[in-house]
């Protein structure tokens, strides 16, 4: 049956499902890696799909930006609807030196800002880690294929526009890679509910560099990132 925020049938959902923020990036992955796609929800025009890729079943469905709306929808992915694995698939904003536009970042861990996994933790910090499993088995992959990534810490903010302008330099002298809205509390949620869950993230901002991919450039580095991440969860 459906939930109050998504209106698929029971069993809709794969077992494996992307994670993208926006809801047609999420159409898009599914026109362009999936097939025999079917559309399983609309409601609130987030929208989420189940095809095959190489033969195993996968869905992707869009999670809203920022840790509030992305937890709503995994909660109701992995608490009524079966779901054992989310991969987030999105971008990021780097504050690492050693990172470019177009780098792929795999989040081993993920600071915060914000309060969620005290309040699921009972009021003490939580050390939010992405399923070794999965994070190993994107790397292994990616080594495969000749594919470089970057894996270490990011930052998952509450706030897009940060009112402090240093923040960028304190998160790079604490080793943060990059900046992102998702992971900590993607990675909280799945460990409360016995689930697994991985960030994936295409760096398309340097934010100490005043850098920025175009459109086409993030489509593309999007895609890329997306195809390696499908071909080490279906191998």
């Amino acid at each position: 049956m459906s939930t109050p925020h998504i209106d698929a049938a029971d069993g809709a959902f794969a077992p494996t499902v992307l994670f993208p923020g926006d809801p047609l990036r999420a159409q898009h992955i599914a026109q362009r890696f999936l097939t025999d796609a079917v559309q399983v929800t609309s409601a609130r025009n987030m929208f989420g799909y189940t095809g095959l890729y190489r033969g195993q079943p996968v869905s992707v469905m869009g999670s809203g930006m920022g840790i509030a709306s992305s937890s709503i929808y995994a909660t109701e992915l992995i608490r009524h609807y079966g779901v054992k694995r989310i991969v987030r698939v999105g971008t990021c904003g780097a504050v690492s030196d050693g990172l470019a536009l177009g780098d792929l970042v795999l989040a081993l861990s993920a600071s915060t800002d914000s309060n969620v996994n005290r309040l699921r933790f009972a009021g003490m910090d939580y050390a939010a880690g992405a399923s070794y499993s999965l994070l190993r088995g994107v790397a292994d992959q990616a080594e495969r294929v000749g594919v470089p990534v970057h894996v270490g810490n990011v930052f998952s903010t509450d706030l897009f526009y940060s009112p402090n302008p240093n923040i960028a330099d304190t998160l790079a002298a604490m080793g943060i890679l990059a900046v992102e809205m998702e992971a900590a509390g993607l990675y909280g949620l799945a460990a409360e509910f016995g689930a697994q869950a991985l960030a994936v993230l295409t760096v398309s901002d340097h934010l100490r560099r005043d850098a920025h991919m175009d459109v086409h450039q993030r489509q593309t580095g999007v895609d890329a990132m997306t195809e390696l991440t499908l071909d080490a969860l279906c191998a």
